[in-house]
């Protein structure tokens, strides 16, 4: 089943799967059609296996899974997930991170996959707002719209909450603390393609790099000059796998001086060659 919102003023679009066996993003490959952004997936049966950007993973039962519109996944068994999907038209969590504070944690975070597993009450309560979202469905009046964007926002506040409690980071660490992380993550998804030294982005976060490095290192996460290189790995893995593009084409897509330098770097970081990689 498919319940789906477009606000044709907007071009807002929020779309429920509820146990729709051909659920499944196709990321890169989908780059000309207007697509939702940003995907909650709760897997509401037994363990699966779910592959992501030709990864495989086993995602937990009863465990909510945050994905992004570039990314390419598909799961072992979608007619047992519900999912609920919407594009910045109809809620821009970055505009409205005060509200939901999961941009760069749930969403363009640094960990991911993030499996968020729930117990028992957690379940009741997933399951109670799947019942509230197919009843306001039913709903067509001048209203629908406002209702599905506060379900929405209940929906990522409370997932927001139990991520933070199972993460170990936000257990030790204050918030503000992870903030600078999490403003980190987000600045680096929308520069990573240009922007590939520190400096830029301590800068940005008005700290010196090296203090950044050092408050990266206290909160025991991965140095920021790591985090640039793997983001920047990880799109050029995505353009390999969905895409005809030369090794020319991605690598001035990702900022890089000439071909010859991202085929190093590549070669450095994944471990193949341009070409090994994409035989794979």
């Amino acid at each position: 089943m498919i319940k789906e919102y477009e606000d044709k003023s907007t071009l807002g679009r929020f779309i429920m799967h509820i146990n729709n066996e051909q659920f499944k993003g196709m990321g890169l490959r989908n780059t000309t059609t207007p697509i939702p952004i940003n995907t909650f997936v709760f897997n509401k049966g037994v363990a699966q296996k779910v592959t992501i950007d030709e990864v495989a993973y086993v995602m937990p039962a009863a465990a909510i899974l945050p994905l992004i519109s570039n990314q390419h996944f598909s799961f072992e068994h979608p007619e047992a997930l519900i999912a609920w999907q919407f594009n910045r038209e109809f809620y821009c969590i970055v505009d409205h991170d005060a509200e939901v504070g999961c941009v760069g944690f749930l969403f363009y975070g640094l960990q991911h996959p993030m499996f968020i597993e729930l117990n028992e009450l957690e379940q009741e309560a997933m399951l109670q707002l799947e019942k509230v979202f197919v009843e306001e469905w039913q709903s067509r009046d001048s209203f629908q719209g406002e209702m599905l964007r506060t379900l929405l926002k209940h929906l990522m506040i409370k997932t927001t909450r139990i991520a933070k409690k199972q993460s170990e980071s936000y257990q030790q660490f204050p918030e503000e603390k992870m903030d600078i992380v999490r403003k980190f993550s987000l600045l680096l998804e929308g520069a990573f393609k240009k922007q590939h030294g520190v400096s830029y982005y301590a800068e940005a976060l008005h700290k010196s790099p090296k203090t950044l490095s050092n408050i990266f290192a206290l909160l025991k996460q991965q140095a920021p000059s790591k985090l640039i290189q793997n983001r920047i790995v990880l799109e050029a893995k995505r353009y390999l796998h969905y895409t005809d593009k030369s090794a020319k084409e991605i690598s001035f897509e990702l900022g890089f001086e000439s071909p010859a330098h991202f085929s190093r770097f590549f070669k450095m970081y994944a471990g193949k060659n341009v070409s090994e990689f994409r035989k794979t």
